[in-house]
């Protein structure tokens, strides 16, 4: 497969607006949308915790996803960000050309 989402979430818009602008100017992803108003319920060192975050999305190349992963791990402000690959089985032609032509690592 050659493109994916992935998936992450922050705990405000700055820091959302932040890690997009950092991926897209860096060519790593084609596209990335930031979800406001979810809220996350997860266990954390051993407590049950609740969260306000923004979920964010980012549309690129498979070939990209460890670049995008370092870029996530240092300007993530959590302890233990979330980072999950997806992989695109299957998409528009024109989309997934279009990803293609938006993501190439400087």
């Amino acid at each position: 497969m050659k493109h994916c989402c992935i998936v992450s979430a922050v705990s405000n818009l700055k820091e959302a607006r932040k890690i997009a602008g950092l991926l897209l100017f860096k060519k790593l992803a084609a596209c990335v949308q930031l979800v406001p108003g979810m809220e996350s319920h997860y266990r954390w060192k051993g407590k049950k915790e609740t969260a306000g975050e923004i979920l964010v999305l980012i549309k690129t190349r498979m070939s990209l996803y460890k670049k995008v992963e370092s870029a996530i791990l240092k300007h993530h402000p959590y302890e233990v960000p979330e980072i999950i690959c997806l992989p695109v089985s299957k998409g528009s032609k024109v989309y997934l050309d279009w990803m293609s032509s938006e993501t190439s690592a400087k």
